[in-house]
């Protein structure tokens, strides 16, 4: 049996309202304000290539916006760029802008172990990705159980399963989404230790019942990739009052000014989405 991690990706602004509410309850009188450091604005590149299982993956979507300071109610969005991506064979992708910041491509060709390159153009200076789309093995089932939680209260325990290839390392990232929760939860594994094995990954919450729909989304993804997805979800998942490490940088390169990066990772993911609906 696989034992993974979990994780929930935080809204910083959630944290910090959650802070918030620690000191009001402790505290009637006094108004306690943070002085925090606006640091520099950075380009962000959100760029997941998903091919989903019994889809022409024809369908992709790319967002650029920039980061805000921490009491900003919004995300900038950027408007105006030039997104295109690339693949080994000479095939051009241009992706168009539907709305502020949000483009889109209607004739994406996903090919296996194929490479791709991103090409972003905004604010005049340019950046580039470049990355494989990686296979996945399909959710051969889904199993439903009681289990006591820490407190000794019975919750509801998914379990999935899947055979991981044998001839190959595979790195898996995971999500799951529902209506009891604001934002997806995140699972991360390899196989050094289960390599063509049938791997089994539990999921339960202590708010999911009967008749929600959690919907599984099942990723391969590259090793490069994995690793950063586990820097990005132990960094949300710590202690909010330690400094965080400093930005976690991905794959996506300024080739205008190397020293003004963007944020943000370029990943090709072939998917299984299964919508399981709770008994």
């Amino acid at each position: 049996m696989n034992k993974l991690k979990k994780y929930t990706i935080m809204n910083k602004t959630l944290a910090l309202i959650s802070l918030l509410f620690v000191f009001s309850f402790t505290s009637c009188e006094d108004v306690v304000n943070l002085d925090l450091e606006t640091g520099e604005t950075k380009l962000v590149v959100d760029a997941e290539i998903i091919w989903k299982k019994g889809t022409n993956g024809n369908e992709q979507t790319i967002k650029v916006s920039k980061t805000a300071p921490y009491y900003s109610g919004s995300t900038p969005k950027v408007s105006g760029a030039q997104v295109r991506v690339e693949n080994s064979n000479g095939d051009v992708f241009t992706f168009n802008e539907t709305e502020a910041g949000v483009y889109k491509c209607t004739n994406f060709v996903p090919v296996i172990d194929m490479e791709y390159k991103l090409f972003v153009q905004a604010e005049g200076q340019s950046f580039t990705a470049v990355e494989k789309l990686t296979s996945v093995t399909p959710i051969n089932k889904i199993e439903q159980k009681m289990v006591p939680d820490f407190g000794g209260e019975d919750v509801i325990e998914l379990t999935f399963y899947y055979n991981d290839p044998a001839d190959q390392r595979n790195f898996y990232v995971t999500d799951y989404q529902s209506e009891f929760l604001i934002y997806p939860e995140y699972e991360i594994t390899d196989d050094e230790f289960y390599n063509g094995n049938e791997i089994s990954t539990r999921y339960s919450h202590e708010d999911m019942k009967t008749g929600n729909t959690v919907t599984i989304t099942h990723r391969g993804v590259s090793k490069n990739f994995f690793n950063y997805m586990k820097l990005i979800l132990e960094a949300s998942s710590s202690n909010p009052f330690l400094v965080p490490p400093g930005n976690i940088r991905g794959n996506i390169v300024n080739t205008t000014n190397a020293n003004n990066y963007a944020l943000g990772y370029f990943r090709l993911c072939e998917a299984d989405v299964v919508a399981y609906v709770v008994k």
